[in-house]
Parts: C-alpha cells; sequence; structure tokens
C-alpha cells in the first residue's frame, strides 16, 4: 500500500491550505457502514479468494450527485453510467500516480493486451474479463456495478498473500432526483491464516482519503 502513502502526501506538499482544500473537495463523499450480509461477501470471489475466512478491511464511499447534473446521455441506456463512473475511475487524474508507477513496472509486451493509455481507460465497457495495468481484472459486471479483483496482478490467478474486491456502483434514484455512486473495497490476506486486519489503523485511514479521491475524480467523467 505504499503508494497510497506516497499519493497522499503529493497532494499535501503545499502545506495546510492545500490539506484542506482536499477536504473541502471530498466532503460530499461520505462513508457509510457495511452490513455483514452484504452481497460482496457472499459472491463466489471472495469465498475462493479468502478461503480461511480471514478478517477483511471493508468500507463503502457513497457520492450522490444531483439527475439534473448528469450527462443525459449516460441516463439513456441501461449501464452506461455505471460504466462511465467505471472509466472515470481509471482514467482521471486520481488514478494518474498509481497508474504511472505501475506502468513503468509492469507495462510491456507481456501485459500489452491490458489497458494502460487514457484513451483506452476511458473508452472501454469494462466487460468480464477487461485487465487494467496489471493490477486489477474485472471479474463481475451487472447494469449498476463493476467489480474487480486486486492486490496483485492478474497473471496471478491463484490465491493470494494480498487480495480484494473493489466495486464501483451507480444507482439512479429518481424518486429522489439523485444518482448515487458507489466505491466499496474489501481487502485481506487470501493465503494461510491471519488473526488480524491487512493493515494497521493509519493505513486504512489513507486508504479511505484516498477511496475520496478516486470518487471524485470518477464523478467529472458523468457531468454534463
Amino acid at each position: 500500500m505504499g503508494f497510497i502513502t506516497k499519493a497522499f502526501k503529493l497532494t499535501t506538499y503545499g502545506g495546510t491550505a492545500t490539506l484542506g482544500a482536499f477536504f473541502w473537495a471530498t466532503r460530499k463523499d461520505v462513508f457509510v457502514p457495511m452490513s455483514p450480509t452484504d452481497p460482496i461477501f457472499q459472491s463466489s470471489h471472495y469465498q475462493k479468494q479468502n478461503p480461511e475466512n480471514n478478517p477483511s478491511v471493508h468500507d463503502l464511499c457513497i457520492r450522490r450527485v444531483p439527475l439534473s447534473d448528469i450527462n443525459p446521455a449516460l441516463l439513456e441506456k441501461k449501464g452506461k453510467l455505471a460504466e462511465a463512473f467505471c472509466a472515470g475511475v481509471w482514467s482521471g487524474w486520481g488514478y494518474a500516480f498509481q497508474r504511472a508507477y505501475l506502468a513503468r513496472k509492469y507495462q510491456g509486451p507481456e501485459t500489452a493486451s491490458q489497458l494502460w493509455s487514457r484513451d483506452e481507460l476511458r473508452s472501454s465497457p469494462y466487460d468480464v474479463g477487461t485487465l487494467i495495468t496489471d493490477h486489477f481484472e474485472v471479474v463481475e459486471k451487472t447494469s449498476d456495478r463493476i467489480v474487480v479483483r486486486c492486490g496483485d496482478s492478474p497473471r496471478n490467478q491463484g490465491v493470494r498473500p494480498s487480495d480484494g474486491l473493489f466495486e464501483m456502483s451507480a444507482v439512479v434514484k429518481p424518486e429522489e432526483g439523485v444518482a448515487e455512486f458507489g466505491l466499496k473495497s474489501c481487502l485481506f490476506q487470501g493465503l494461510g491464516k491471519a488473526e488480524a486486519a491487512p493493515m494497521p489503523a493509519h493505513i486504512i485511514w489513507l486508504h479511505k482519503q484516498y477511496a475520496k479521491l478516486w470518487s471524485e475524480t470518477a464523478i467529472q467523467n458523468v457531468l454534463r
């Protein structure tokens, strides 16, 4: 999780003013509790990748946007809003640092079929099987959510020391006049038995700030 620490430091080099601007810009990104019966814990992917049922770090960040602010073309066909939000996560500047870091380490002939460029990441429909910067693989897709496996290279398909599932969702709520966007993380140790969560409290806090950054920058891809 070192890139999270580095990425967050980059946002604070300008001092207190920059840090304050970050929290102001992400003030509408709110974390809500996840139920123990959340579908992500019942999924075949979670059960297969976490055979020992090890403790997880899990959270759900919600961002609500008025429908009047959404690009109307994304509301014409079911599923387009979730695809655009997902594309905004990976092509947005919130992921730029990690994208560049992974490209320096892993982009090459063996990973040429994966998504690397900003244009590819912005235009992909993110169908099941899509590979993203040698670190994420789309494992599930519905009309309102896209789930990727994370934690290691998708070239490693076995049970991993570090593993997880990351869900991007977009649900239109016409009765409330909003679209609700969600980023859901579930991170765990897959290989071997673990008694504790896979990261300490201060890294969990940084992870949440990173999620808020991803959410806010991804939203820009769905607005008018």
